[in-house]
């Protein structure tokens, strides 16, 4: 018997039991459309968490406060000492200190109580200097961002997320309005344009920005001290260098050596991406799995269905043999009529990823990202789970005597 005949036999057998071979197809249709959605929600989440790391700059260094620790021996977690100072900031955006830092933006950041009329909101109002726009690669929706001269002058301006903005003003435009902080006016001169939430679920939507200077003496009661010092390095490529330079400069500044232990962090935009990427990474092996459990269950109904098949066709099984059949042109049959039953499945299943993966992000904004890699190997593993699940029932068929399937009732 020829391949082609062969495989024009095994469709006819498929084709015989419709509805039993239809809900073999099932199972292992939805095994792999669940692991192609599966897969594609895991990368859709890393490229979502990439492109928000991203958007703020591949050339960021974020510089922390050290811990605390209490009379009691309790240490406090990054970024509840106050180690960091304005001084500092200065000193990095030394060219001589650090020749590859191209910009240098320190924020002091304090959650305030926002007052516009008879509206109030609490948000986090940071003090920074006119860098941090470029620093942070934000842009100015309307109005305009703060200045040098507001820095020198320790001016009462503030300019505000889009999500502040609505929350105090509404629909109303809010550039020019007053808004007030326990007691002290200031004048919104400009509204930062929209850019969601970053990876670490802070709402850069939801702030206030003014001058370094202003908040260190109108909020901060004269504090030098800043929350967080963002670095941009001239490029990508010296970010590295940039990083070597930071931690030179801050640990010359504290008076620090090598044996010391630093009191700050330095960590990269690349450093954040890995540990998402791995965390995202995790989550979909893990997911993966779960579907691939029902991928099992459609792999266990091909066995089923062959099991029963060769049941059903001992007598034609024992002609063929009397006939001349040997036993590898009834296990090959058999073999083939389960790769039929994998095959459809996975196309069918595929197809059904594809469809989803372009339905599913207008349900549960979620992206959803389904490479060509996922969907040949879906289709392999449909067509390999098909064949390893066949293999058992196609050879209790090959071994069947001729005489005992032909006496068979």
């Amino acid at each position: 018997m020829s391949w082609a005949d062969t495989l024009r036999t095994g469709w006819d057998a498929v084709r015989t039991h419709r509805l039993r071979s239809l809900l073999t197809i099932v199972g292992i249709l939805i095994g792999i459309a669940s692991v192609i959605l599966t897969v594609g929600f895991g990368q859709g989440a890393q490229a979502d968490v990439r492109a928000q790391i991203n958007a703020l700059g591949s050339n960021l260094l974020i510089v922390s406060p050290g811990s605390t620790t209490d009379s009691a021996g309790i240490r406090g977690g990054i970024g509840s000492a106050t180690t960091l100072t304005m001084d500092d900031a200065d000193a990095l955006g030394s060219a001589v200190v650090a020749p590859d830092v191209a910009a240098v933006a320190p924020v002091t950041s304090s959650s305030q109580s926002l007052t516009a009329g008879a509206t109030n909101w609490t948000t986090s109002v940071n003090g920074t200097t006119p860098d941090w726009l470029g620093v942070r690669n934000r842009d100015v929706a309307s109005g305009r961002f703060i200045t040098e001269a507001d820095l020198e002058t320790e001016a009462a301006v503030m300019v505000l997320g889009p999500d502040t903005a609505a929350e105090l003003f509404g629909p109303i435009d809010p550039v020019g309005e007053t808004v007030t902080i326990g007691g002290t006016a200031f004048t919104v001169v400009g509204v930062l344009d929209s850019v969601g939430s970053s990876s670490s679920s802070t709402d850069e939507d939801d702030q206030a920005i003014v001058p370094a200077t202003t908040a260190s003496t109108r909020l901060a009661a004269g504090s030098a001290a800043v929350s967080t010092i963002y670095v941009e390095a001239n490029t990508a490529d010296t970010l590295s260098a940039a990083y070597q330079e930071v931690d030179a400069a801050l640990m010359t500044a504290h008076g620090l050596t090598a044996t010391d232990e630093p009191d700050f962090t330095i960590s990269t935009q690349e450093s954040l991406l890995e540990t998402a990427t791995e965390t995202d990474r995790t989550l979909t092996i893990l997911l993966a799995g779960i579907a691939g459990i029902s991928l099992l269950v459609g792999g266990i109904g091909v066995m089923n269905i062959m099991l029963v098949s060769v049941t059903e066709r001992i007598r034609e099984i024992g002609l063929r043999k009397a006939l001349g059949a040997t036993p590898a042109v009834i296990r090959r049959q058999f073999l083939l009529e389960a790769s039929v039953l994998g095959l459809t499945g996975g196309v069918l299943g595929a197809g059904l990823g594809v469809v989803g993966a372009q339905l599913l992000p207008r349900i549960v904004d979620q992206p959803v990202e389904v490479s060509a890699a996922a969907m040949t190997g879906s289709i392999a593993m449909a067509l390999a789970v098909g064949v390893g699940f066949g293999v058992y029932p196609a050879s209790r068929a090959a071994r069947l005597a001729p005489i005992d399937a032909l006496r068979s009732e």
